[in-house]
């Protein structure tokens, strides 16, 4: 660690934010065996070409290449290995997505024989409905967002006599924390890292993994200006619903936030910093540039975030997650071209 970094709070060791019920390192272990029967562990990389266009020392967490190109795979597998586990009477599962989440379950239950479900919002991403269609699920859609399809996809366990799979979860939790052990193990050095916020699963995982090994490295949450709930929320040390959340970047769409994600980010983030479509569109551009690697919105919008940090930063080292890279083609080929995606 190189001191302290202007505008962030002061280091104080081992975070008070650490949710002690989540999990420990005893529960990472006992689910990296899970993670490791689909997911392979990813890479960290540190770009040439990533710190001359930013100015700061950044390294990658290519968590775009899982089986699903996100983060969530980690997740779903260890979700549903333990509900069959805990169920084995278990007739399926039904829950809400804007695409990776939804992946995540779909590609869990085709490897471990279970029927899945997924309600999406109209208007959801054309390809990341195909891959979730591929990998066996039931694909719905309704509503006009992520909150509405959520909605719908309770009524349906009710109606089917279905497990309702929510996307926020302790065992999600846990699953997706093993990117950030892999990550922290690897560069415990890091001064800060760039989480993108949805739900909130990864920035949980994040934060309880740091807190575990008791690092200092400061975590900064990310949002969308467009879907800024968990902003608003952290400020005011409540759930802070919005009435729309319109960004191009759907991975982070949410409108209302989960109160045990809320207070673990509350008490555990440094920051949380919001970022325009514009700066998103130009972290893509940026990222594929830079490491010819795709990225989605929200997988793009840690990179956002630090570019608008950057001055702040300089002789410091920075982690960024790339959540995911499953952006449908026509919208990659206009983000490349200079667009910005409307929505």
């Amino acid at each position: 660690m190189r001191g302290a970094i202007p505008g962030f709070p002061p280091l104080r060791g081992v975070h008070p934010g650490y949710n002690q019920s989540m999990f420990d390192l005893a529960d990472i272990e006992a689910a990296l065996p899970i993670v490791r029967t689909g997911v392979p562990a990813t890479p960290q990389y540190a770009w040439p070409l990533l710190q001359a266009a930013t100015g700061v020392e950044v390294v990658v967490k290519h968590e775009n290449h899982t089986p699903i190109g996100a983060f969530k795979a980690r997740g779903g597998l260890v979700y549903l290995d333990r509900l069959r586990r805990a169920r084995p009477d278990l007739a399926g599962i039904v829950s809400a997505t804007t695409g990776n989440h939804g992946q995540s379950l779909a590609f869990a239950g085709r490897r471990l024989g279970v029927p899945v479900t997924i309600v999406a919002p109209f208007g959801n991403s054309v390809e990341k409905n195909a891959a979730m269609r591929a990998f066996g699920a039931e694909l719905i859609e309704h509503g006009r967002d992520f909150d509405e399809a959520k909605d719908r996809a309770a009524e349906i366990a009710a109606e089917r006599g279905l497990a309702f799979a929510p996307s926020y979860h302790r065992d999600l939790v846990i699953g997706v924390a093993t990117y950030a052990h892999e990550l922290l193990t690897a560069c415990a050095d890091l001064d800060v890292v760039y989480v993108p916020i949805g739900l909130g699963s990864g920035i949980s995982g994040v934060i309880g993994v740091r807190d575990a090994l008791g690092l200092k490295t400061n975590v900064v949450g990310v949002v969308a200006e467009r879907a800024n709930a968990y902003r608003l929320s952290v400020e005011a040390g409540r759930v802070v619903p919005t009435n729309s959340a319109a960004t191009f970047a759907e991975g982070m769409a949410v409108r209302v936030p989960d109160p045990e994600a809320l207070e673990i980010i509350r008490r555990g983030a440094a920051r949380i910093v919001e970022v325009s479509e514009h700066e998103i569109a130009e972290a893509i551009r940026i990222m594929f540039s830079s490491t010819h690697t795709v990225a989605e919105g929200a997988g793009a919008a840690s990179l956002a975030a630090l570019i608008k940090d950057r001055e702040r930063l300089r002789a410091r080292r920075a982690g960024v997650i790339l959540s995911g890279q499953n952006i449908d083609r026509a919208m990659f080929h206009a983000v490349l071209g200079g667009e910005t995606p409307r929505v």
